[in-house]
């Protein structure tokens, strides 16, 4: 097994210190060592490195060409260690806070009325659930686990399929207007249609999936959001095209109608991704559990 190169952790830390002070006496204060301490553990770094750090002048000191470069790397390095120890200190036992990203709807429709069980398990975690449905980037989201909408290629991640999507045109009741009949998928040309920014194809795959001729589309609002296209459909602003399970709820009141039986089947999946570098957090561990288990 290959040993690492490493010098000593302490050598380390009192050289951090004392390349962000720029002085050994405020170091030595900081860390609770004497001043000679601190400037034998670092001088023992230098022989380790056969590189000078500082330049030493009378009673002055200042970081080399190198010592600048590496008092950057150290910084960030026992930043990242020091942030992953308090993390982790945190979670022991599967408590802390847990940042999960999103998308708005799915959270609405199909997460948040399910979370209480996981909190009723799980009552030391404190959920903090983010909107989130660009580019996956768990370090600039500071989330911790992520639900996505694609073809599951995350990299770095375990990636779960969670369920696909069957997709449906529907519509407010009081827009079906009986000169415009919709006997056939073509004749929902006829209507405006409701555009989702984010999925800009799905129009044009249903029609190519119910088998007819892509019309020259009489566009409604364009949208970001399922949520926001479903109180557009429900105010009657034009047809839209949702996945069933979101939208279970208003088929059953009625307060959106489906003039067509046929249920396409979407280009992508929902999936449950969990970064390499989170995977093993006790947290997050119980709720990726917790969420697969709700599929069973």
């Amino acid at each position: 097994m290959k040993r690492r190169i490493l010098p000593s952790l302490n050598a380390l830390r009192t050289f951090e210190a004392v390349a962000r002070y720029n002085s050994f006496t405020r170091a030595a204060e900081e860390l609770n060592v004497t001043q000679s301490a601190a400037s034998r553990l670092v001088h023992s770094l230098e022989e380790y490195l056969e590189v000078p750090l500082f330049t030493r002048r009378s009673r002055r000191i200042q970081l080399t060409d190198q010592g600048e470069y590496y008092s950057r790397l150290v910084s960030r390095s026992l930043d990242l260690l020091e942030a992953g120890t308090v993390e982790l200190m945190s979670s022991k036992a599967g408590k802390g806070t847990l940042s999960v990203g999103m998308l708005p709807t799915f959270g609405t429709r199909w997460l948040l009325p399910r979370l209480p069980s996981f909190q009723k398990l799980y009552p030391d975690v404190s959920v903090n659930v983010v909107s989130s449905d660009g580019d996956l980037d768990f370090t600039r989201e500071r989330i911790d686990i992520a639900i996505r909408f694609g073809h599951g290629e995350w990299s770095d991640a375990l990636v779960d399929p969670l369920m696909s999507e069957e997709v449906q045109v529907v519509c407010s009741p009081a827009l079906l207007d009986q000169d415009n009949p919709l006997d056939e998928p073509q004749d929902i040309a006829r209507y405006r249609l409701i555009d989702h920014s984010t999925r800009p194809y799905s129009w044009e795959h249903w029609f190519r999936s119910v088998g007819a001729d892509l019309p020259h589309i009489n566009w409604g609002p364009r949208l970001e959001h399922f949520f926001m296209i479903i109180e557009a459909a429900k105010a009657g602003l034009g047809m839209a095209l949702l996945p069933t399970f979101l939208i279970e709820e208003e088929l059953t009141s009625g307060t959106l109608v489906a003039p067509f039986k046929s249920r396409v089947s979407g280009p992508g999946a929902y999936y449950l991704i969990t970064p390499q570098t989170k995977a093993g957090l006790p947290r997050v561990m119980a709720f990726r559990r917790w969420v697969l288990d709700q599929l069973k």
